[in-house]
């Protein structure tokens, strides 16, 4: 059953139309594409990243994707200042891990039950929110990033008893997962699960069979590292030769190739591609307006999946 949002020709609060066209989230239509958050820093300036996210707004952008270990809360404050209800944002937070500073990777994981409470509390007050409306877990079963061990080895069952508490005292709407394998994935959907996060991408494509499950289970997919990665160790989607094909045939951008492949793949994929760059942001929008054909589908289906993996938070 298609993902599709039930008034695909209404616009957004805003005004304008939904980037990429209406999807399904946590049972509410949204922008196939939204934006991730993660690229907004500090050293950027406060104002900028505030007056960045208006333009997110603006453009007609209404899933908008966080967490409060993105900058130590610098994140989730800028979201607090700069969205308002009046916008009709859908905010998408995530618990697991928290500020590590002087870490490697400057993250912790916080997988323990009492741990993913405080998180969604932290959450809540950053983002000056009664309720988040959808809150992922993010697990470390796949994908690259850390490992739990010791006493961060938590049985899935744990961490959903207190998701579901979380979302039953109102105080999330609704539950994500990332990070995750089919067989986490499959033990989780009697517990109602409304999206899954996972590093997938044209030259990243292991979980092709989950995300087949997702689509016939009605529950979005939200790919992470859309592109690859640019960081040392992971393939790039726009390295691949049938990337630079396709984007110098349809005057575009490889980068919007890649996104436009993803939304192409599944009506059930949502994309939130992250940027501090207002001209990235434009690009990443226009994404979604990219027509592939039967033959460029094709070379670009013939991609084989690379490996490569990285220690990442």
């Amino acid at each position: 059953m298609p993902l599709t949002g039930t008034s695909s020709h209404e616009p957004t609060p805003t005004g304008a139309p939904r980037p990429g066209g209406p999807g399904l989230l946590a049972g509410r239509t949204v922008s196939r594409i939204g934006y991730g958050a993660m690229q907004l820093r500090a050293e950027d300036g406060r104002a900028a990243a505030v007056a960045l996210l208006r333009r997110v707004v603006e453009s007609g952008i209404d899933h908008i994707d966080t967490a409060q270990f993105y900058g130590d809360g610098f994140v989730n404050g800028v979201i607090r200042e700069a969205i308002r209800p009046e916008d009709g944002v859908l905010v998408v937070s995530k618990v697991g891990a928290t500020p590590d500073p002087d870490g490697p990777v400057h993250l912790r994981l916080a997988q323990r039950p009492e741990e993913l409470r405080a998180s969604v509390e932290d959450n809540l007050i950053s983002l000056g929110l009664d309720s988040i409306p959808l809150v992922n877990l993010r697990r470390t079963d796949s994908g690259p990033g850390l490992r739990a061990e010791g006493d961060q080895l938590v049985d899935l069952d744990d961490q959903l008893a207190v998701m579901v508490a979380l979302r039953d005292e109102g105080k999330i709407g609704a539950i994500g997962l990332s990070s995750v394998s089919p067989d986490i994935l499959r033990r989780a959907i009697p517990a109602g699960i409304a999206c899954v996060q996972n590093s997938y991408s044209l030259v990243r494509r292991d979980d092709e069979e989950m995300l087949d499950l997702c689509a016939a289970e009605n529950i979005a997919w939200v790919p992470y590292f859309p592109l690859g990665s640019g960081l040392p160790g992971l393939p790039k989607v726009t390295d691949e030769p049938a990337v630079l094909a396709a984007a110098r045939s349809l005057g575009c951008t490889p980068a919007q190739v890649g996104l436009a492949w993803l939304l192409h793949r599944a009506p059930n994929v949502l994309l939130i591609p992250g940027t501090a760059n207002a001209e990235h942001l434009r690009a990443n929008i226009a994404a979604g307006a990219i027509a592939l054909d039967k033959a460029t589908l094709a070379a670009l289906d013939s991609v084989p999946t690379r490996t490569g993996d990285i220690e990442l938070g």
